[in-house]
């Protein structure tokens, strides 16, 4: 009976020890899906490139979700319920820092680990950051001038794809950097510099000196992986380009290919076109010309993302209706949908209803495969806040907190544009030299009725204190903006005239919404009395640059006549 007990007692233990264990692991798995849920695609495609060190090339590719990635990686027992620090690295290198608490981490946790544990190779984590420095353009260039050594099937559409592509072929390799600096040298020559720290951190044992930055691609005979300068693969008519040195670094900075542009240059031979392509200039005067180089955000995803435009023309009580307001939603929602976005258009919300469909979009799947939001207020308004149409005050500042990194972790890294059009205020800017302006005086209104308490810091304290937010006033604070009540107002009207006219030049967003305070500071009332000055704040990390549309833009105007 006793043994009976006992062997009874041990089932039990082992059954508990079991348990246990079980229930480890589903904690385990409940955070690696919580962690797959808040990646987006770009997210996904960046741990897959980071991992191909650790998982081969061909399961890579049937790689769908960051749970593929986690599977194996546990079959590899690379992680598992006790040791998470690889997820946590992975997290940490694409900067999705928020997500790092889900596995008991913390940015400053991992920065000391990684001094002890880390597993991603330094080689492996100089590709990524060259990849994340690279701009389409830099990888259409580049693609266009290794054409032969590239997939013919399909195009690359990353740099992520350009640099795999070439590994696959054994063409770049930890062992030979030479066609890494020779694509960044044609078209990135900012990135040659981070090469050659990376390449002196290597070998520190040689006593290599510190490289000028003027002459740090200078190098001779390169070999592309298994592929010399000597080796009948490659065409004679090739040969130039490993007898003749990169020059330096500033040479290269005034002198960028933009190959891809050129239609009548020729594809064959690849390295032959190079002396054929458009040259452009950038500040070659400039001794520190490469930190006008800034990275830019990702914005060639398949869903740029959505813009949000809540509209309010009648109100309750005492508000004035907002004649022309129509004219500039329409405007917007034209403008943004030739912008690749998807355009959702709110008409006369209450203070309640505002914070309903901020509440909405806050929890909305959909950013987990955009790059972008875009959200545009019309109202009226006073300092630092923006009035329902139940004439209820919400703080712009609660508007942009509702897309925080811990509040919408799907738009965490990601830029979020807010574009307010509303008075901030009573007072009206006196012109220091007027310019007459078409129209009757009858026809321009304030978007304001009271100002209330006027803050000099309002405008500063209205954006959340992270990165990645833009917010476009559409006047300074305290001050009176204007709508002309057929013909919209003037900063809606002037930013969707200078993105459809500037975005094609390749502008970045902040020199456009300069462009739009130059334009806005010219206006005048009829009587030349009232003038009016948007004033921009952000915490945007990089440069904003919407892709050129594939199709020219077309006024609203022209537009509905074709339809």
């Amino acid at each position: 009976m006793r043994h009976c007990e006992m062997i009874t007692r041990r089932f039990y233990l082992l059954r508990k020890l079991f348990l246990m264990a079980d229930n480890d692991n589903v904690v385990f798995h409940q955070q690696l899906l919580s962690i797959d849920e808040n990646l987006g695609k770009d997210d996904v495609e960046d741990m897959k490139f980071l991992c191909s060190d650790f998982i081969t090339l061909k399961k890579l590719e049937t790689v769908k979700s960051a749970q593929d990635i986690f599977l194996f990686l546990i079959n590899e027992d690379l992680i598992n319920k006790d040791d998470t620090f690889l997820i946590a690295e992975l997290l940490y290198i694409i900067g999705n820092n928020f997500l790092l608490p889900k596995l008991g981490y913390t940015k400053e946790i991992v920065q000391e680990e990684l001094l002890k544990r880390r597993k991603v190779s330094g080689y492996r984590q100089l590709l990524y950051e060259i990849t994340q420095d690279l701009t389409m353009d830099n990888v259409k260039n580049a693609a266009f001038l290794l054409k032969n050594y590239l997939p013919k099937k399909q195009p690359i559409m990353s740099a992520l794809e350009l640099l795999t592509s070439l590994e696959k072929k054994d063409l770049l390799m930890e062992s030979n950097l030479s066609i890494l600096e020779y694509i960044c040298g044609k078209t990135a020559p900012h990135l040659l510099k981070k090469i050659e720290m990376y390449k002196q951190a290597k070998v520190p044992h040689q006593g290599i000196k510190e490289t000028d930055p003027s002459s740090v691609c200078a190098f001779n005979k390169p070999t592309f992986g298994n592929i010399s300068f000597q080796d009948p693969v490659l065409p004679k008519n090739h040969e130039h380009l490993y007898n003749e040195q990169f020059g330096s670094l500033q040479e290269h900075i005034g002198n960028v290919c933009s190959l891809a542009a050129n239609l009548d240059v020729k594809a064959e031979p690849v390295f032959d076109s190079l002396k054929q392509g458009l040259q452009r200039t950038v500040r070659e005067n400039d001794t520190n010309a490469e930190a006008v180089v800034l990275s830019q955000y990702k914005m060639d995803g398949q869903c740029r993302g959505y813009c949000l435009i809540i509209n309010n023309v009648n109100f309750e009580g005492d508000l004035k209706k907002r004649n022309g307001s129509e004219k500039d939603a329409m405007e917007l929602k034209h403008v943004f949908t030739w912008l690749g976005f998807k355009v959702k258009k709110y008409d006369d919300k209450t203070s309640t209803e505002i914070e309903k469909l901020l509440e909405f979009w806050q929890s909305s799947k959909d950013w987990k495969d955009s790059d972008c939001l875009v959200c545009c207020i019309l109202s009226h308004g006073k300092s630092g806040k923006i009035f329902g149409t139940d004439e209820c005050l919400i703080p712009i500042r609660t508007i942009t907190s509702y897309f925080k990194a811990n509040r919408c972790p799907l738009l965490a890294q990601k830029p979020k544009l807010f574009f307010i059009q509303a008075c901030q205020g009573e007072k009206t800017q006196q012109p220091a030299f007027l310019q007459e302006d078409t129209g009757h005086a009858a026809s321009f209104e304030p978007d304001a009725q009271s100002s209330g308490f006027v803050s000099s810091q309002q405008l500063t304290s209205s954006i959340p204190d992270e990165a990645d937010f833009l917010l476009g006033m559409a006047t300074v604070d305290g001050y009176l903006s204007f709508r002309h009540v057929l013909e919209g107002t003037w900063y809606i009207q002037a930013l969707c005239s200078k993105l459809q006219l500037l975005v094609p030049r390749g502008e970045d967003l902040l020199s456009i919404l300069t462009e739009v305070n130059e334009e806005v500071s010219k206006r005048a009332d009829p009587q030349r009395e009232r003038k009016q000055m948007p004033q921009p704040a952000y915490t945007l990390r990089k440069k904003l640059i919407f892709p050129v549309p594939n199709k020219p833009f077309v006024p609203s105007e022209q537009s509905s006549d074709m339809q």
